[in-house]
């Protein structure tokens, strides 16, 4: 069941959810809003032809930062790994669904492909899946608005959580990830392949 304002209060005061930095006005009536971050990744079409899944992509990637008045342009049809401005984390009885805004999707903007999902147990500064569906160029700027966080309660408590603890046993890439966007680690998932 999906959180009320109320309950996401609740869940915050008692360690269940964290959020940082947080103030009252991200709170919606069943969700927290959620801003843009500074630092993207995006392909660098000139180093290579093809994404290898069983391969690294960092060396097909590179990073973009941009300041308070100074905007990420997104063009149509482009994809970049962005960041939420700000840290979330669950603990290990709830999980989170990170949605895009209305408001950015009326103009196009997809914010996740798939990977929408915080897992029980950790925090991180959720990593955005952007991609501009629209016919124009579209301008991304630092701390604007762009997704909301809804919780929910897990039927009990994860016997392994998403943490630091359990990463090496369930195989977790992306554990406690901030700061920056972490490309694509799906060619670890190949490693044992003989």
């Amino acid at each position: 069941m999906i959180l009320s304002d109320r309950d996401i209060k609740d869940a915050m005061a008692k360690g269940d959810i964290f959020i940082d930095p947080y103030n009252d006005s991200m709170l919606q009536p069943a969700s927290v809003d959620l801003s843009l971050g500074k630092h993207f990744l995006v392909y660098d079409r000139n180093k290579s032809a093809i994404i290898d899944t069983k391969k690294p992509v960092e060396g097909l990637m590179r990073e973009v930062s941009i300041e308070e008045d100074e905007p990420f342009i997104l063009h149509p049809g482009e994809f970049a790994l962005g960041m939420i401005y700000e840290k979330t984390g669950v603990s290990d009885a709830m999980v989170g669904r990170l949605e895009g805004k209305s408001s950015v999707g009326r103009l196009g903007l997809m914010i996740h492909v798939t990977a929408g999902f915080l897992d029980p147990g950790n925090t991180v500064n959720m990593t955005l899946d952007l991609f501009n569906t629209a016919s124009l160029p579209m301008l991304l700027y630092y701390r604007m608005p762009i997704a909301q966080m809804v919780f929910e309660r897990v039927s009990s408590s994860s016997e392994r959580p998403y943490d630091a603890t359990h990463a090496e046993a369930l195989g977790s890439k992306y554990v406690g990830s901030e700061g920056k966007p972490v490309a694509s680690q799906m060619w670890k998932n190949f490693k044992n392949e003989k």
